[in-house]
Parts: structure tokens; C-alpha cells; sequence
């Protein structure tokens, strides 16, 4: 079992950056892959990054490529969302997820196993 909480979210007008962060408790946080996804009102979940157990590999979504930067501190347990460059478009409840597959990004939910409770993020224009 892993906990996960999330916090970071606010408003902040386009242009502007937040920083989100993913608190992580219970099972070993370097077993897991570690991914962020947002859901926006009336649309399905969408992926936006993810970071492998080691930190060295990172795959990030073509609509947040270039402004958002996913990474992790295995020694603190969390992992992170660097967001810049915001639009009004970002508006969406923020998630993290730990999946088990340690050796590979994946962009399906399905493959997740732990979920936090999410953070609203609102860009304003």
C-alpha cells in the first residue's frame, strides 16, 4: 500500500507558475514509476508526465513539453511538478500515481495502482 497526497494547487493568472508536490508514505518509494495526470470538468483523465524509479528517464505529454518538468527526491519521498508558462487550458484537478512497473513510463492510467486524492490548479486569463 501506498498513501499519496498532493499540494501545491492554487489560482495564478496565464503566464504565471505553481510547483506541485507529491507527498509519499508506505511502500518503498524507489519501486515505483511515478506519473502526474489532470482531469479536466466534463473530460476524461489525461496524462501529463512521468518519471522512472531511477530519475533518469522522464516522459512528458506534447501539450505541457517545454513548460512542465516532472521530478523526484527519493530521500524525501515526493515527487514534483515544476509548471510554467501556464494557460488557461492547465485548469484541471492534478493527480499523482505510483505504478508498479519500475522499468517503463506508462501513459495509461490503468497502469497505476495508487492514486492521491488530487489538487486544484485554475489559470486565469
Amino acid at each position: 500500500q501506498v498513501q499519496l497526497v498532493e499540494s501545491g494547487g492554487g489560482l495564478v493568472q496565464a503566464g504565471g507558475s505553481l510547483r506541485l508536490s507529491c507527498a509519499a508514505s508506505g511502500r518503498t518509494f524507489t519501486s515505483y514509476t511515478m506519473g502526474w495526470f489532470r482531469q479536466a470538468p466534463g473530460k476524461d483523465r489525461e496524462f501529463v508526465a512521468g518519471i522512472r524509479w531511477s530519475g533518469g528517464m522522464t516522459y512528458h505529454a506534447d501539450s505541457v513539453k517545454g513548460r512542465f518538468t516532472i521530478s523526484r527526491d527519493n530521500a524525501k519521498n515526493t515527487v514534483y511538478l515544476q509548471m510554467n508558462s501556464l494557460k488557461p487550458e492547465d485548469t484541471a484537478v492534478y493527480y499523482c500515481a505510483a505504478s508498479a512497473k519500475r522499468w517503463e513510463i506508462s501513459g495509461y492510467d490503468s497502469d497505476y495502482d495508487y492514486w492521491g486524492q488530487g489538487t486544484q490548479v485554475t489559470v486565469s486569463s
